[in-house]
């Protein structure tokens, strides 16, 4: 036992390093349990609960597990060691979590609990002191997993790491896809970490720490790798992605091309203020690397997530309008639809700025999709900043809307200044309100616009609800389930197609593989991303030829 207890304490200074927040706890384990821990075979299993960065992140966390000799298990069932990537933004999210570490430990009280990411950057004293998790380790943390396990190893009941970084961007990790990925045409690289804004609801500044950014070159040969094992699709990651700053590399090193960014500057979007002030210098910016990646392939599509609206000023929406394979789809999440409640969540513009960039955005790039993120109820909205809510979605009419009622979270400026004062009743009335409002603009919109219209989808495989159809996304992100007609080869994995819609909801368009007739009978498909954006603009331009009269197509659609 005292064995046990030296190679803690040995582990514990090996995972501190300089960390005050990072720690150990000797164990008061029986020597038989220690061991029948340490003589298991070294395997885990990894869930990922959340955004596409924790995605991202497990592939990381899965590279420096298989590096120190870990095995990855394909059930719960077969690991030695589980573990969960946290998303902390909602109490939902939060709930989810401990719900499944619960049943984890009542399956199996010999196997060791591990909680990952945002959560344990924020909960890690709760985790721990509850028996919830008997590994915590942080968002930059992930380095030191293999150490924190071994500790366990050697009897510590608990094994802690949750410090931030200023530096950790994992630049230099080849990340490992899980085996459910492996055949996915659509990759996630991580380019910034990180948040500077320092909104007021949110808690990703004190999970996720200050902002630091990739150097461009590393994510161009992340990409190429990506690209060489058959990923079509790429998507740029970063808790703030468009403020991506990389001051290592000046833009004439990078050979962005016509229209890359200045070296010398930072400027928002027209009309958009910037909480944080030390963003100017030279460096390559975000419409430099979108240029950069796009380089990589012209058969690659480009998008990215999650940006802030004042990180669109004209050069980046100019990069998304002429590259031709950046995708024509835009994140512009408003969070509210009034200008004070927008200046409590210290967002740093108004309802109308906000306007205005989605006006121009819609102008600048043809076809443009928006989507956006609106919370309901936050501390002080009073139902008239509800209703402009409501008008700003009728106004704007996005594609895509991710809603929810607000969720006060701990260490916030608003937590910590303002009250969390609508009530739940009306945060769910409105947040009703909101949801039947944009359902009904996009519900709308898809039927005036999208009956007959072609689009170009990544076949991503078969719809899981549609027998014998297939899936895939359009360059605007809408989900599109489809039928192959039969003429030629089925479409495969990873391969372009060109759908002609027949109907839509509001989530949702349904159609099936559309012909090129300016090909021979041999030729049935485009044979490159361009050849495929081309056939779809013919066949959505000229699709009124053959359109039946709206009556008639109404009941076509239904």
């Amino acid at each position: 036992l005292m064995a046990a207890f030296v190679g803690a304490r040995r582990a514990s200074r090996l995972a501190l390093g300089a960390s005050p927040m990072a720690g150990l706890r000797p164990a008061r384990l029986a020597l038989g349990a220690v061991r029948a821990f340490s003589s298991q075979p070294k395997t885990f299993f990894l869930e990922t609960h959340g955004c596409q960065m924790n995605l991202a992140d497990s592939d990381v966390v899965r590279a420096v597990l298989t590096k120190a000799g870990w095995a990855e298990a394909t059930a719960p069932e077969g690991a030695r060691v589980l573990l969960t990537n946290t998303c902390s933004i909602r109490e939902k999210a939060e709930n989810k979590v401990r719900t499944r570490l619960a049943m984890w430990r009542a399956a199996d009280r010999t196997r060791k609990l591990g909680v990952l990411g945002c959560m344990a950057s924020r909960l890690r004293e709760e985790l721990t002191e509850s028996g919830m998790a008997d590994v915590v380790a942080g968002p930059d943390s992930y380095r030191h997993l293999p150490v924190l396990l071994e500790a366990l190893d050697g009897g510590a009941a608990h094994a802690i790491h949750t410090q931030l970084s200023l530096e950790e961007t994992y630049a230099d990790i080849a990340p490992v896809r899980s085996a459910a990925d492996g055949s996915s045409p659509v990759g996630y690289v991580t380019v910034m970490r990180g948040c500077n804004n320092m909104c007021s609801y949110c808690v990703v500044p004190f999970t996720r720490g200050r902002e630091r950014s990739r150097a461009l070159k590393t994510i161009v040969e992340e990409v190429r790798s990506l690209v060489a094992r058959g990923v079509r699709e790429v998507v740029l990651l970063g808790q703030n992605v468009n403020s991506y700053w990389d001051r290592t590399t000046l833009p004439e090193d990078g050979g962005g091309g016509e229209g890359e960014v200045a070296g010398g500057g930072y400027h928002t979007a027209e009309g958009f203020g910037n909480m944080y002030k030390s963003r100017d210098g030279a460096g390559a910016r975000f419409a430099h690397l979108l240029r950069a990646v796009a380089e990589v392939s012209p058969e690659l599509r480009v998008r990215f997530t999650s940006p802030h609206p004042k990180d669109f000023p004209p050069e980046v929406l100019d990069v998304v309008a002429e590259v031709p394979n950046v995708c024509k789809q835009l994140h512009l999440p408003a969070q509210s639809g009034s200008s004070s409640v927008l200046a409590s969540m210290r967002r740093e513009y108004t309802r109308e700025a906000y306007l205005n960039l989605a006006h121009l955005a819609r102008a600048r790039i043809p076809g443009v999709t928006l989507s956006t993120d609106i919370i309901s109820g936050f501390s002080g909205e009073s139902e008239e900043d509800h209703l402009q809510t409501l008008s700003l979605l009728k106004e704007v009419c996005f594609e895509q809307a991710f809603m929810y009622a607000y969720s006060l979270r701990s260490k916030t400026h608003a937590s910590h200044h303002m009250q969390d004062d609508v009530p739940r009743e009306t945060k769910q009335r409105r947040l009703r309100e909101v949801i039947d409002t944009f359902h009904a603009e996009i519900y709308a919109k898809n039927a005036a616009l999208e009956f007959g219209a072609a689009h170009v989808v990544l076949v991503e495989g078969p719809a899981r609800k549609a027998e014998g159809m297939l899936t895939g996304r359009s360059d605007g992100n809408k989900r599109v389930v489809f039928a192959h007609t039969g003429e030629g080869p089925e479409p495969r994995v990873g391969e372009y197609a060109v759908v002609r819609v027949h109907s839509a909801t509001g989530h949702t368009l349904r159609g099936e593989t559309a012909r090129d007739p300016e090909l021979q009978s041999g030729g049935v498909r485009p044979a490159t991303l361009a050849e495929s954006t081309a056939l779809a603009a013919r066949l959505t331009d000229g699709r009124h030829d053959w359109l039946p009269p709206p009556t008639a197509r109404g009941a076509a659609g239904a």
